[in-house]
């Protein structure tokens, strides 16, 4: 059942390469996921790292996107969406930057990110929020706490925007 997932998953995801390759300068591309699994034996530790198991989901996440070339990756500023974020701007030979969920101004990133593929990692709150932001409206809640396998695709051609929701467990 799980390389089943995964299958489907790397389909999905060659096929979208191919749409990216055909995509226009005006059409843009947004992952956003959640952080992977934190550390969770210290519970007043507000910025813990990921475990083991986080650790191995963020290295899963860049071989899931091997066949994409994002442009930019972005992550709040805590450690466990940094090491989510890294493997993946490694394999892009990017550098993650910084971004605050509540403090960004759309309109510039929208301006920064047109015609581009980014991947944005945040929050069991932050993603789905960001997600309405990208798509002007409300559509998402947030995560389940326990859910780090959600991958929100929206695509951004003119005024037309599209999304995709995808759990990877």
């Amino acid at each position: 059942m799980k390389k089943n997932i995964l299958l489907l998953f790397s389909l999905f995801l060659v096929l979208n390469c191919f749409a990216q390759e055909a995509k226009d300068s005006e059409t843009s591309v947004y992952y956003l996921i959640r952080h992977a699994e934190k550390d969770r034996s210290d519970k007043t530790n507000k910025n813990p790292n990921l475990t083991e198991k986080g650790q191995n989901r963020a290295h899963n996440w860049a071989k899931m996107f091997q066949h994409i070339t994002f442009d930019a990756v972005y992550s709040t500023e805590y450690n466990r969406t940094q090491q989510t974020a890294a493997p993946t701007a490694k394999t892009n030979e990017l550098k993650v930057i910084t971004y605050h969920p509540y403090k960004i101004n759309f309109e510039d990133f929208l301006k920064d990110t047109k015609g581009k593929t980014v991947l944005i990692v945040g929050h069991s709150n932050t993603t789905p929020a960001f997600t309405n932001k990208l798509l002007g409206e409300e559509k998402f809640e947030s995560i389940d706490d326990n859910n780090n396998g959600n991958v929100y695709i929206v695509t951004i051609t003119g005024d037309t925007k599209s999304v995709q929701l995808l759990t990877i467990n």
